[in-house]
C-alpha cells in the first residue's frame, strides 16, 4: 500500500494506491503552503488527511508500505528542512517529504525520463534523465513564478487598470473584472485586492484571463500566450540543467489549474517549445500529480509498479 499527498498553493490531496493499481482511497483538503497557513496548521492538515485516507480504506498507518508528500517551497530555505522532514513523524512508519514538482513529474510522465511543467498557483519544472535530476523556476509569486495562476492574476489585474486608466484600449475584460468583484467603483479594486487577499484566493482571477480571451478580449489572449512562451523556457531551463544535448527528443508533459484553458496556452506553448527546446514533444498527461505522488511513494519503497498495474491504474 502506498500513500501519497500532493500539496500545493490552492488544495492538497491523498491518493491510497496498492502494487498491483488499484485505487483504495482518495481525499482533498485545503492549501498547504506553509507561508499562507503555518507549519503547526499544515502539520494538523497532513494529520488529518492521511487519517482521511486510511478510514476510507480501512487500513491502519501500519499497512503502508511508504508516504510521499510533495509539498510546496520544500527545499526552498535550509533552515527549514528539518521542520519539514519531521512533519509526518508519528503520523506514518516510512516516510519521504520532498517538492510537490517531483508530483508532477512521476503522474505526468508515470515516471519516465522526461520534464514536468506545474503552472498551478506557483509555477516551477522539474525533469529526471538518465539518472539526473534538475529543477527550474519555483522562485515564489514576489519575484518568479512566471506562467503560473497566481502570476496571471497579477497580469489581468493589471490589465484591468491600465484599461480603465486609459493606457490600454477597453475590451471585454473590464466587464468581467467589474462583475467578478462588483465594483460600483474601479478604484474600490484597491481596497478588494491590497493587503487583504490570499496568494491562493488571489490565484482563482487567473480565470478572467480565459474567459475575456474567449469573449474576443486580444490583449488577455496575449496574457496566455506569455504565460505559454514562459513555461516552454522553464522548460529549456530544466533541460539545461539537466546536460540535455541541443535537439535531444525529450518528452515534456504538464499539470495544474493554468493549463485548463486549454489550446489557448496549450496552443502558445507548444510553439514556444519548438523555439526554445526542439526535439521537446508534448504529451498529454497520464496520471494527475496526486496520483503521481502515489507512483512515487511506491518507488522509494523498491517496488514500482509494472506496467501492467499502471494500465489498471489508468
Amino acid at each position: 500500500m502506498f500513500l501519497g499527498i500532493d500539496g500545493g498553493g490552492t488544495k492538497t490531496a491523498f491518493v491510497l494506491i496498492d502494487g498491483s493499481g488499484r485505487l483504495l482511497a482518495r481525499h482533498e483538503a485545503t492549501t498547504s503552503y506553509y507561508l499562507e497557513i503555518g507549519f503547526d496548521a499544515l502539520r494538523a492538515l497532513l494529520r488529518d488527511g492521511v487519517q482521511a485516507a486510511l478510514s476510507q480504506a480501512g487500513l491502519r498507518a501500519a499497512d503502508l508500505a511508504h508516504t510521499f508528500a510533495g509539498l510546496p517551497a520544500h527545499g526552498e530555505d535550509s533552515e527549514l528542512l528539518a521542520s519539514f522532514d519531521t512533519l509526518l513523524a508519528g503520523v506514518v512508519p516510512r516516510s519521504t517529504i520532498g517538492n510537490d514538482m517531483v508530483c508532477s513529474w512521476a503522474g505526468s510522465l508515470a515516471g519516465a525520463d522526461g520534464i514536468s511543467l506545474v503552472a498551478g498557483t506557483g509555477s516551477i519544472a522539474y525533469g529526471e534523465w538518465q539518472g539526473r535530476s534538475a529543477r527550474c523556476g519555483g522562485w515564489g509569486e514576489v519575484f518568479g513564478d512566471e506562467g503560473s495562476a497566481h502570476w496571471l492574476a497579477r497580469e489581468v489585474l493589471a490589465l484591468f487598470s491600465r484599461m480603465v486608466d486609459g493606457r490600454a484600449e477597453p475590451g471585454p475584460l473590464v466587464d468581467l473584472v467589474r462583475e467578478h468583484f462588483d465594483l460600483k467603483v474601479d478604484l474600490d479594486l484597491c481596497g478588494e485586492i491590497n493587503g487583504s487577499a490570499a496568494r491562493s484566493e488571489l490565484a482563482q482571477l487567473a480565470r478572467l484571463a480565459t474567459a475575456a480571451a474567449n469573449a474576443g478580449d486580444a490583449q488577455a489572449r496575449q496574457l496566455l500566450v506569455r504565460a505559454g512562451d514562459e513555461l516552454a523556457l522553464l522548460a529549456a531551463g530544466t533541460a539545461r540543467n539537466l546536460g540535455l544535448p541541443a535537439g535531444t527528443a525529450v518528452d515534456v508533459s504538464y499539470s495544474g489549474g493554468v493549463f485548463a484553458s486549454g489550446e489557448l496556452v496549450l496552443g502558445p506553448l507548444q510553439a514556444a517549445l519548438a523555439r526554445r527546446l526542439p526535439g521537446a514533444v508534448l504529451k498529454r498527461p497520464r496520471f494527475g500529480p496526486e496520483v503521481g505522488a502515489a507512483l512515487y511513494a511506491a518507488r522509494l519503497a523498491g517496488q514500482p509498479l509494472s506496467a501492467e498495474a499502471l494500465g489498471k491504474l489508468a
